[in-house]
C-alpha cells in the first residue's frame, strides 16, 4: 500500500534541492493536504537538514560581503538576500508541520503548510524580480545561519514557535516597511509591491505562531510572556532590538507584555 502520510510528502519536499522544484513540491503538498488526499499520519522523521542547491554559496554571517547601501547593486543584493530567507522559510514551515504536527493536531498542520505555500510564493516572486533585473537566485552568496534556529529548537514545539515566527519572522515586520520605502524611493514600485505582499502575509504567519504558542503554554500551565522570554534567552543568540513595528506586531498578537524587558 502506498504511504499517503502527510509526513512523507513533507519530507519529500524538504529533500528537494532544486529551488523551482521545491516551490512546486511545496505547493503540491499543500494542495493535496487541503484536498484530503494526504493522511494525518506521521510515518517518517523529518531530515535534520533539508536539501540545498549547489548555489548560492553559503557563508558564515560574518563573512557576507557588504551590500552597498543606496546603490543599484545594493538593492539587487537585498532582493537576493530576501529570496534566500524565503527559500529557507519554506523548509522551516514544512519542518514545523512535519516535526510537530502529530503532537499539535490538524489545524497546526493546516496552518504551517499554508505558511510553507506562502513562502514558496514569496520566493517565486522575488526570483522573478531578480530575473527581470538581469540576475538570478544563486548568483550571490547567502547567509548560512538561517537553519540554526530549526536545529536548536527541534526538541520542542514551544521553543520553535518562540524563535522562528515570534522572533525571526516578527523581525521582518519591523524592517520590511523600510525596504518598501527604499525601493519605492528608487522608483522600483514592482519590488515595493512584492515586499508589501510579503509583509501582509508575514503578519498572519506571526499570528499563527503566537496563537499556537499561547495554546501550548496554556496546556502546560505556563505564562506565555514569561515562557517566551525564557526561551528567547535560551535560544536566540543576539538581542531583540527596537524599533518595533508596534502596529504590525499588535495585529500578529505580539502584545507589549511579550516585549517588556526583552528589548
Amino acid at each position: 500500500m502506498t504511504d499517503r502520510s502527510v509526513s512523507l510528502a513533507i519530507r519529500s519536499a524538504m529533500l528537494t534541492a532544486d529551488p523551482t522544484a521545491k516551490v512546486m513540491a511545496t505547493r503540491e503538498v499543500f494542495r493535496m493536504w487541503r484536498a484530503g488526499l494526504l493522511e494525518f499520519a506521521f510515518t517518517c522523521p523529518m531530515p535534520d537538514v533539508p536539501a540545498r542547491p549547489d548555489a548560492p554559496q553559503l557563508l558564515h554571517p560574518g563573512a557576507m560581503p557588504k551590500r552597498g547601501k543606496g546603490s543599484a547593486h545594493g538593492r539587487l543584493a537585498l532582493i537576493h538576500a530576501l529570496a534566500h530567507i524565503e527559500f529557507v522559510a519554506i523548509d522551516l514551515a514544512l519542518d514545523a508541520a512535519g516535526r510537530f504536527g502529530a503532537e499539535m493536531g490538524r489545524q497546526f498542520v493546516d496552518d504551517w503548510l499554508g505558511v510553507a505555500a506562502d513562502e514558496a510564493m514569496h520566493f517565486a516572486l522575488l526570483t522573478r524580480r531578480l530575473r527581470t533585473l538581469g540576475c538570478f537566485y544563486g548568483a550571490l552568496p547567502a547567509h548560512d545561519g538561517l537553519w540554526d534556529a530549526a536545529r536548536d529548537t527541534a526538541y520542542d514545539v514551544a521553543a520553535r514557535l518562540a524563535i522562528v515566527p515570534m522572533v525571526l519572522e516578527a523581525r521582518g515586520l519591523d524592517v520590511t516597511p523600510g525596504g518598501i520605502e527604499k525601493f519605492a524611493r528608487a522608483g522600483d514600485e514592482r519590488t515595493a509591491r512584492v515586499l508589501q505582499r510579503i509583509l501582509d502575509d508575514e503578519i498572519r504567519h506571526v499570528r499563527f505562531g503566537t496563537m499556537h504558542f499561547i495554546d501550548v503554554c496554556k496546556k502546560r500551565g505556563e505564562s506565555p510572556p514569561e515562557a517566551w522570554k525564557m526561551l528567547v534567552a535560551r535560544h536566540f543568540h543576539g538581542a531583540v532590538k527596537p524599533p518595533f513595528n508596534d502596529s504590525a506586531r499588535h495585529q500578529a498578537g505580539l502584545s507589549r507584555e511579550f516585549m517588556a524587558g526583552v528589548a
